[in-house]
């Protein structure tokens, strides 16, 4: 096994054993950077002097027998969480030339344990989107595949880990964006609760669905990284004061006892991929064996979550994305009047999917609209919020495909916005309600492709998320 290939687990057991350096890790998956990166474009900035840089100082801290669990372990981020003297774009022209002065406050919590920073990720821009064909800099291609999207919008970070270009990375999720990567790359990645993490330096796209989460190979690393990212933020006050628990030795227990749940509404959706369901049903069968309870469960206001989803949405981007005005910060274009300043940088700054969110939110918030739009959509909201609610007091955790089909070809679904959107059924009724959930590979299709199991758990129950995932990868 090369080194880019090994899991947090085991580069930083290797590490503190020393059998090799940090420095050695960080030169193989810049290497590997070097040698796809152009081909599955992951990457919008590399790091390479700053990481090598980082790598000798962590191999000085474990040199003389300190060092934590991520000391010295390479890692990426997405383009749209701030990185203190890294270029964060948000894989958008407007903010090509934007260094942020500070970390996000779970990229500080990283490296403050020597975590090793490679580089920003790949992303739609600003997380708008599905597929990642929405980004400035170009399409991601899925590494299993490139003729096929890596799924968005963290679809670089997926990519990057998928294709071990770094040992893990960390995303934001707002309805999707690293469940569904996760799971068309065939990897491991998390949507934490609303509140859980900080999102304090997280680009805001969606304020009150955004979360940020680890992608990772295996449920177990993604369990530690959430024991070092989670807790409760001064710079954020949405994050809740709960204690974080210790989610490694969560998931090693047995899942024997627990009520796993099999919603109706994402086992037969409309466009549900045949293979898809026929491998989710096996998983059920596979915690059957395991001792787990099955039961058919239903969320009857699931099917309003995709409509919910793409009003709210819209109506907090284009509040958010008023700060994006090529003034304070960001490329500035050249313009005669101020109107023509804010008009020309923000048409020349933002891609198409961006500026049809703007659109759409401005008009459901606009004099008038508020109500029938905007309001009525945060009601139906709590319905959904309920409808889990209700639900989790039969079960422990529910059961559903991650994506109702596979990892699809590029450009396949680009001239169709509607399409595109439904991408999201199976990702977005846990993001509308706040609820944590997890995407796990769980097998291939015939032709290659993997599919993903997404585990739903209750508010804060990211634990017995963990610990079935962990049984299912």
């Amino acid at each position: 096994m090369e080194l880019n290939e090994l899991t947090i687990k085991q580069a930083a057991e290797g590490l503190k054993k020393k059998e090799f350096t940090s420095v050695e890790i960080t030169r193989v998956c810049l290497d590997r950077i070097k040698k796809r990166n152009k081909e599955i474009n992951a990457f919008i900035t590399v790091c390479e002097d700053s990481a090598l840089a980082e790598a000798k100082a962590a191999d000085k801290i474990l040199a003389s027998g300190k060092g934590d669990v991520l000391t010295g372990v390479p890692f990426a981020v997405k383009d749209a969480i701030c990185t203190a003297g890294i270029r964060s774009t948000g894989a958008a022209k407007i903010l090509d030339n934007y260094t942020p002065p500070f970390d996000a406050t779970v990229i500080r919590k990283i490296r403050q344990q020597g975590g090793v920073l490679v580089g920003k990720n790949n992303c739609d821009t600003f997380g708008h989107g599905a597929s990642n064909e929405n980004s400035m800099y170009g399409p991601v291609r899925n590494p299993r595949d490139t003729g096929k999207v890596a799924g968005g919008s963290s679809g670089g970070s997926a990519a990057a880990v998928a294709d071990n270009m770094c040992i893990y990375a960390i995303a934001e999720d707002t309805g999707g964006s690293i469940r569904q990567p996760a799971a068309f790359c065939g990897i491991v990645g998390l949507r934490p609760s609303y509140g859980r993490n900080s999102r304090f330096g997280i680009m805001p796209m969606a304020s009150s669905l955004d979360t940020v989460g680890p992608l990772a190979k295996t449920a177990e690393d993604v369990a530690l990284l959430m024991e070092i990212m989670a807790g409760q933020d001064k710079l954020d006050a949405t994050t809740v004061a709960d204690k974080v628990p210790k989610y490694t030795k969560a998931i090693s227990k047995s899942v024997k006892g627990l009520t796993v749940g099999l919603p109706k509404e994402y086992l037969d959706v409309e466009g549900m991929d045949k293979e898809t369901r026929e491998i989710i049903l096996a998983q059920a069968e596979k915690l059957k064996e395991a001792g787990c309870e099955i039961k058919k469960v239903s969320l009857p206001f699931t099917k309003y979550a995709i409509a919910v989803y793409y009003i709210i949405v819209p109506s907090e981007d284009s509040s958010n994305l008023g700060r994006l005005d090529g003034v304070r910060y960001g490329v500035r274009a050249d313009a005669k009047n101020l109107y023509d300043l804010y008009a020309k940088s923000r048409a020349q700054g933002f891609p198409e999917e961006v500026k049809r969110r703007i659109l759409i939110g401005t008009y459901a918030l606009s004099a008038g609209y508020y109500d029938a739009y905007y309001k009525k959509a945060q009601k139906v909201r709590t319905l959904i919020k309920n409808d889990f609610e209700n639900v989790f007091k039969d079960v422990d955790v529910l059961l559903t495909p991650t994506s109702p089909f596979p990892a699809f070809g590029l450009g396949e679904k680009a001239d169709d916005p509607l399409a595109m959107y439904m991408a999201d059924v199976m990702v977005a009724p846990a993001a509308v309600a706040g609820m944590p959930a997890l995407s796990v590979p769980v097998g291939n299709n015939k032709k290659g492709l993997p599919i993903g199991a997404q585990i739903i758990g209750p508010r804060l129950g990211e634990e017995a998320v963990l610990q079935v995932g962990n049984k299912l990868t």
